[in-house]
């Protein structure tokens, strides 16, 4: 499974950000996905998951982003998304896309950059 994320880049306290997560691989089809996410990781800090999304379309959100982003997916599991407003210099950090497939193998994209200046 590969996992490519995109949509990251400089933006201004407020701003909005929309990023994409591109899944493809032959495995997403055969096991069937078990749930996908976003997390982020601030330097010197640890990664964070901050949105995910499972089966039948539950979704959570950590508390630092509940009611500013916005986690959805493709229905075939090929893109998951994130709506990112209201920016803070807080949000400032790496962002990894996260596929679980049945069975319980994960896989990750290589993150991209948000950077949120004040």
């Amino acid at each position: 499974v590969d996992l490519v994320e995109s949509g990251g880049g400089l933006v201004q306290s407020g701003g909005s950000l929309r990023l994409s997560c591109a899944a493809s691989g032959m495995a997403i089809r055969v096991f069937g996905v078990n749930g996908m996410g976003w997390y982020r990781q601030a330097p010197g800090k640890e990664r964070e998951m901050i949105a995910q999304i499972v089966k039948e379309d539950d979704t959570n959100y950590a508390d630092s982003v509940k009611g500013r982003f916005t986690i959805s997916r493709d229905s075939d599991n090929s893109a998951m998304y994130l709506q990112m407003n209201n920016l803070k210099p807080d949000d400032t950090a790496v962002y990894y896309c996260n596929m679980v497939l049945q069975g319980g193998r994960a896989y990750w994209g290589q993150g991209t950059q948000v950077t949120v200046s004040s």
